[in-house]
């Protein structure tokens, strides 16, 4: 049996944590998976799982052999992107990893349209709050909103966002309007926890930007609970314009504190630190930044 594969067929019963997990995501049969394994057993001379009715779990060994095992399969796929870095047709699976609401909406039209032009092409999205472990979860491509984390990948800023803060006209009617930052103190803050600092709002001083530590009576992790409740009078919140563009232009919410100006919030792309970007990666991420461009930084815009 191919060594390989076999490899590449041990590390995905690692990460799924069952046979048939494994064989499922290789679309092949559990019994052909099992091979695979005990084919690699037989050629270490050891076991690398540990098997009962019930569980399955990695050795010490199988552990050990695990990461070097991704690290062998990572050195191959870029051996093979460096052979084939001239191919100019974006072909294969792409798997890419965005925020929710930007994924469901921008990234995922952007990705319509991409495949309309690229027939050899076909795509797999994850909507996940933050990126995640490239490398482990196989994301060719990772949308990113606001500071970046992880200084070991690669990153490309796309485009850029207005922050805004804003309520419902009913909320104004009851609490009335902050006219500084300083006075959000007062008022509940919806807190969207993707944009950092988590519970500190920024705005431009005389050096820098200060922060306003604000709070309220709802956090999210993604957008949408926080503006559904902004909208229902719950509370301010500062949002991307692309988010709350309709809600302003329709009425529903109102901006406040035009006069102090919040830092962009940034889309970047991010992806594995590789000397070599395949033809799909590539090709998605100048499309990206230029669909981006001429939609995230205006408000409301599909």
């Amino acid at each position: 049996m191919d060594k390989l594969t076999s490899m590449n067929v041990f590390v995905r019963v690692a990460k799924a944590g069952s046979f048939a997990g494994g064989a499922r995501d290789l679309d092949i049969s559990r019994a052909m998976a099992t091979k695979h394994i005990m084919h690699l057993e037989g050629v270490l001379g050891t076991r690398l799982f540990n098997r009962t009715t019930r569980s399955l779990s990695l050795t010490d060994v199988g552990a050990s052999y695990l990461e070097r095992c991704q690290q062998v399969l990572l050195e191959v796929e870029e051996m093979e992107a460096a052979v084939t870095h001239l191919q100019t047709e974006p072909r294969g699976v792409l798997r890419i990893s965005a925020p929710p609401v930007i994924g469901a909406t921008h990234i995922a039209s952007a990705v319509s349209e991409f495949l309309k032009m690229h027939s050899d092409l076909t795509v797999e999205m994850i909507l996940q709050s933050s990126p995640g472990d490239l490398i482990d979860e196989g994301i060719d491509l990772a949308i990113s909103l606001g500071a970046l984390d992880d200084t070991s990948m690669f990153a490309r800023k796309l485009a850029s966002s207005s922050l805004v803060v804003c309520g419902s006209p009913d909320y104004f009617a009851q609490h009335g309007i902050p006219q500084t930052p300083e006075d959000l103190e007062n008022h509940s803050c919806l807190v969207n926890w993707a944009i950092a600092p988590r519970n500190k709002w920024l705005f431009k001083a005389d050096a820098g930007y200060t922060g306003i530590t604000v709070s309220g009576r709802m956090q999210a992790n993604v957008a949408d609970p926080i503006r559904i409740a902004a909208i229902n009078g719950l509370g301010l919140v500062m949002l991307p314009t692309y988010i709350v563009g309709r809600d302003i232009e329709k009425g529903r919410l109102k901006v406040v504190l035009e006069n102090y100006t919040s830092p962009p919030l940034d889309v970047h792309a991010v992806y594995p630190h590789r000397k070599y970007l395949s033809a799909k990666v590539r090709g998605f991420m100048d499309f990206l930044q230029e669909w981006l461009e001429h939609r995230v930084s205006r408000p409301g815009t599909e």
